[in-house]
């Protein structure tokens, strides 16, 4: 099934399109270009037969080769990184080859990481088949792997040369999944754009039914938006920040739960703890902060976390990508859309925060 795509441009220095529609994952080619000789495509074993299609697309314009890689976040460690880079090696990919994401986020971190660093970069396309890739993780340039330190330790700033999002693909996401990825959508709905969490909370049955318009309007709101943040800030120097709303506790659950959470599920539990936060420092109001609770449960998504797990968490927090030295630092609310960096919040604020959410 095709329709009219929408296509919303990431600017700046690496400008490229973001593409939504149905049934583009066939129209691959026009992203690659005619430079192009050989491309290899990683999935996540549950696309096997969805790869061989996309395969079969580009078979007679250029060399394809599948890489199939472990499901979720097990796909991100250096030893799979080292896997792709052995393959591209035996085939002799050049500066001139390519290399297409296909797959939810850990596949289109992955992938974007191996293409980044062969011959210090090479072509790449992102087509991202889940919520969470398509409105977050595919979006925006931010590539990397796992280590056993923590989550995304590793990676590097860089574009692709498109983003296609094919809503067709997720008709076969399950729904736990599916839902999740919602995390993502409502933490822009927070940050910038209250319309995301009106449409949510008029039908959450027709806003997450991957069919209907709400759907695909929610997934274009929450595009613009990252569009727009990583367009004025590619490399995180400012803006880009207010991103890692909910992100700061949620990196810390997934390590701490040894990634066997959705990224979503912690993110929700760390988007609930933010406003807690916020609330205690006497920036956000009650409402707001009821409001988040009651967004998320009503997608089914976690808002506590067991409360004598909170010495391992901020140990976590402390060795994280978005600490500056040792000062912890917070995206808060001031209230809705109005998103501010909290950096260095004393411990017994914190501690009172997570106070709020422990279970």
């Amino acid at each position: 099934m095709t329709d009219q795509p929408t296509e919303i441009l990431v600017a700046g220095t690496n400008q490229y399109p973001v593409v939504v529609g149905r049934g583009l994952r066939f129209g691959l080619a026009s992203h690659l270009g005619s430079g192009v000789n050989k491309v290899l495509v990683v999935h996540p074993p549950t696309l096997g037969a969805a790869a061989a299609e996309v395969r079969e697309s580009l078979i007679g314009q250029y060399e394809v080769l599948l890489a199939e890689v472990p499901d979720a976040e097990a796909a991100k460690r250096v030893e799979v990184a080292s896997f792709l880079w052995g393959i591209m090696g035996q085939a002799d990919f050049t500066r001139s080859d390519a290399v297409i994401g296909f797959g939810g986020g850990a596949v289109t971190d992955l992938a974007g990481f191996v293409a980044a660093t062969w011959l210090r970069g090479v072509r790449l396309i992102q087509v991202p088949t889940t919520v969470l890739g398509m409105v977050d993780a595919a979006v925006g340039g931010k590539t990397g792997i796992n280590t056993a330190e923590g989550k995304n330790l590793v990676g590097a700033f860089y574009a692709p040369a498109a983003v296609v999002c094919d809503l067709d693909t997720l008709t076969s996401l399950g729904r736990n999944e599916l839902l999740a990825g919602f995390a993502e959508i409502v933490k822009y709905g927070f940050i910038a754009e209250p319309e995301i969490l009106d449409i949510i909370e008029r039908d959450v049955d027709v806003a997450t039914d991957p069919e209907s318009p709400e759907f695909r309007r929610l997934v274009e709101l929450s595009i613009g938006i990252k569009a727009r943040v990583v367009g004025e800030d590619f490399t995180e120097q400012g803006l880009r920040e207010i991103l890692n709303y909910g992100h700061t506790l949620g990196h810390a659950i997934e390590h701490a739960e040894r990634y066997q959470w959705r990224h979503g599920a912690a993110v929700s539990v760390g988007m609930v703890f933010a406003a807690e936060l916020a609330r205690l420092s006497g920036r956000l109001s009650d409402e707001v902060v009821d409001r988040h609770r009651r967004i998320l449960e009503s997608l089914t998504l976690p808002t506590t976390y067991p409360a004598g797990r909170w010495q391992t968490l901020l140990a976590t927090m402390q060795r994280d990508k978005k600490a500056r030295g040792s000062l912890l630092r917070f995206i808060v609310l001031d209230d809705l859309a109005r998103p501010t960096v909290l950096a260095g919040p004393d411990q017994s604020l914190l501690f009172a925060a997570y106070q709020e959410i422990g279970s």
